[in-house]
């Protein structure tokens, strides 16, 4: 027999708490994508519990599509998780590589200047200032330019540059290329690990932009999806394309509580459908700065 009485008893225990736990991890998950798709008037019918609907419906992903204010506001989240992650990105990887040279002059007082931004955070009110006496109240672009460096994803992809050998960047010296040459044929092609994996860090954030939206932007028009989910689910008078979420509902004959779980699934898809593609790199990537040498 292959192993003690013990050691499969504790292998049960084992693979039954595991397994109870992923059931209420996914449980909720798998709640809101089922109201979401049930028909209105199954949903309605069985009081709001439906573990396995007879019917399915669109309705309230139709809803939301041809609301004016969940479009403006999907888009404006596409824009930031688009846009802001591509921006971040270059910023990032272009500082990473400035601070890695060794010849760059005052390189550790640039060094000791990010650690101070990791390790002090001026506030809400200092922020709040800056972005004000910059003109960019109510601007999109207030919830990129203030977050545009992650002074922590700057010094671990620093780490990730330190490792690529010197010879190629020597080689490339010496075919003629500068530092801006060398930087996007040598070094941002080898670099995949660190641009996906910071690439998603990025993306994840600017999608759930929500504290600095409230903060920033006034305009209704132009709060990002974060923003809006939160009033519908929080709100029961949340006002949408000039009338309110239950008049709405009432006219459309939908339940509301349906049309909060198609937005959940809306704001909640399009990051876990990007993850497959950027798993290959990602597991590298997470990696950075963890072995040296």
């Amino acid at each position: 027999m292959k192993g003690s009485f013990g050691g499969r008893i504790f292998n049960i225990v084992n693979a039954v708490t595991l397994v109870v736990i992923g059931i209420i991890t996914v449980f909720p998950l798998y709640y809101v994508f089922i109201i979401s798709f049930t028909d209105p008037y199954e949903y309605l019918q069985k009081s709001g519990f439906v573990l396995f609907p007879q019917s399915w419906s669109l309705g309230s992903y139709r809803y939301l599509l041809d609301t004016d204010t969940f479009k403006n506001a999907t888009l404006v989240s596409t824009f930031l998780a688009t846009v802001g992650t591509g921006l971040s990105l270059i910023f990032t990887s272009a500082m990473a590589f400035g601070i890695s040279r060794k010849r760059l002059r005052g390189r550790r007082i640039l060094m000791l200047m990010i650690l101070l931004t990791i390790l002090f955070n001026p506030g809400i009110i200092p922020n709040y200032i800056v972005v004000r006496d910059l003109g960019m109240i109510n601007s999109v672009w207030s919830l990129i330019i203030p977050v545009l460096i992650s002074g922590w994803n700057a010094i671990l992809m620093k780490s990730f540059f330190d490792s690529i050998p010197v010879e190629l960047e020597d080689a490339a010296m010496i075919d003629g290329c500068n530092d801006i040459g060398t930087f996007f044929r040598i070094v941002l092609p080898l670099s995949a690990p660190a641009l996906a994996a910071f690439g998603l860090f990025y993306a994840v954030g600017y999608w759930n932009t929500f504290f600095n939206a409230i903060l920033f932007i006034n305009d209704y028009t132009k709060v990002p999806l974060q923003v809006l989910l939160r009033t519908m689910l929080i709100d029961s008078e949340t006002s949408t394309g000039g009338a309110s979420a239950a008049e709405m509902v009432s006219e459309n004959q939908l339940p509301k509580q349906t049309i909060k779980m198609a937005a959940v699934v809306i704001a909640t898809v399009p990051i876990l459908a990007v993850y497959p593609f950027l798993q290959k790199h990602f597991a590298k990537g997470v990696m950075l700065g963890s072995v040296k040498g």
